[in-house]
């Protein structure tokens, strides 16, 4: 019985993925265009001869550009539809992906990260939606699942082709606008009816602090970890002398990390109290990063220290995500989360402005020293919340979905309902078994 069960949810998953295999071959490529300018700026920065704290702000812009798109984005969907927002922003982010070799000027290069990063939330909160009116509640976990690892997959696949170009030409900027270009075509001609698109107002910082002071204040650190690695560590590699090549290897092996340790840090989630896993990823994290200060610049150092560092990076926020829901009822949740996504782009715009300042008075492997104490940060204030507070009993605890710090709300809010939900399911199948 169990096992027809499963066979059966299993055809549905895989009905369900055959029907969305376009709008995640699309969410690929966008990855790979997106992965690709990510780490190009550090390059062609560098080469152009922009500070460390010039890069800085213009690492930030984008982040500030994306938090913009998150609130704003709904409400010009729901003027002019998902389509024409869809079709509108990625003609918007291909041309400014084409435009960073024309006008290699900080200013204009921050304008246009702003303008890419509001293009890009806008991109994730129009795909999310469809892919969650694709999916039904039994279904929902696996087709996020698919869609973070199609997100971490593009990202890292855009390291790779990196190495078929000279960042200091227009060769690699006009790639990347192509593969952004062309990942419109399979989701806007395979697009299922308009779903809607509702995301509840963020719940105030204030509100937030008071439900789960842990997770407020681990996910602006956080924010500032994640939009250090994947801004400045193209930056770091191209100032310690890396060759483009391994400044590549080096940016792809953060998110390496995260794809491999997801899983086994989301299993321990709904094993053990969240707190002291949060306490043990950012003591580990803060490890790596030690190493890599320590390693010298060594190749080996490195690219462990980023595996490790960048691998509890990314499933610090889906366990920060878990344990807020594990204190908050229901209908609650969904405000929680954009409170959540607000507080961590809060925390993306601050860590590369003061990772960049570090870095231009204290040389480079400051990079690893700020990380490091962000990581040691969240360990220490994780262990003070564990004296103030009782943890939620494990088997009353929310069941854990490896959400990317790249989500839009649309994702996150999708993703609380469903753990809420499997949650429930889980418990009132252990009581039937008494």
């Amino acid at each position: 019985m169990v096992g027809s069960d499963q066979r059966r949810k299993g055809r549905i998953v895989g009905g369900i993925l055959l029907g969305v295999w376009a709008l995640l071959l699309g969410i690929v490529l966008i990855m790979l265009g997106n992965g690709m300018h990510f780490t190009l700026i550090g390059l062609r920065g560098g080469l152009e001869g922009f500070s460390s704290a010039e890069l800085a702000i213009v690492t930030s812009g984008y982040f500030m550009g994306f938090l913009s798109g998150a609130r704003y984005a709904p409400v010009l969907i729901r003027r002019v539809g998902h389509v024409r927002v869809f079709a509108a922003l990625g003609s918007f982010m291909s041309a400014a992906l084409i435009s960073f070799p024309l006008l290699t000027d900080p200013i204009a290069w921050t304008l246009l990260r702003l303008l890419i990063g509001f293009c890009m939330s806008g991109i994730y909160v129009t795909a999310e939606s469809w892919l969650n009116a694709a999916s039904t509640n039994e279904t929902r976990g696996k087709v996020l699942s698919a869609y973070m690892i199609a997100q971490t997959v593009g990202i890292i696949g855009a390291q790779g082709l990196l190495t078929l170009g000279d960042a200091g030409t227009s060769v690699l900027f006009i790639g990347a606008s192509i593969l952004v270009s062309i990942s419109f075509a399979p989701i806007l001609l395979s697009a299922s009816p308009t779903p809607v698109t509702e995301i509840a107002r963020p719940m105030t910082l204030r509100r937030l602090f008071a439900s789960s002071p842990l997770a407020t204040v681990g996910i602006f650190l956080l924010g500032s970890i994640f939009a250090t690695q994947s801004g400045m560590g193209a930056v770091f590699g191209t100032q310690i002398g890396m060759s483009a090549d391994r400044v590549a290897l080096f940016v792809a092996t953060l998110f390496a990390g995260a794809l491999v340790l997801q899983y086994p840090i989301g299993w321990l989630s709904d094993r053990m109290d969240r707190r002291k896993l949060i306490f043990g990823a950012a003591v580990v994290g803060a490890g790596a990063c030690a190493l890599g200060f320590a390693g010298g610049g060594r190749l080996e150092f490195m690219l462990v220290s980023a595996f490790v560092a960048g691998g509890v990076a990314t499933p610090l926020y889906a366990l920060f995500l878990a344990y807020t829901n594990d204190f908050l009822t229901f209908e609650e949740m969904p405000a929680a989360s954009g409170g959540l996504v607000f507080t961590f782009g809060l925390g993306a715009i601050t860590g590369p402005l003061v990772t960049g300042w570090v870095m231009e008075h204290f040389g480079p492997f400051a990079f690893w020293l700020v990380l490091c104490v962000t990581f040691i940060a969240i360990a220490l204030y994780a262990l003070y919340r564990m004296t103030q507070r009782s943890g939620a009993p494990v088997e009353s605890t929310e069941s854990y979905l490896g959400v990317l710090p790249t989500a839009s709300p649309v994702a996150v809010e999708a993703a609380g309902t469903w753990s809420a939900e499997e949650a429930e399911a889980n418990r009132q199948e252990a009581e039937a078994d008494i």
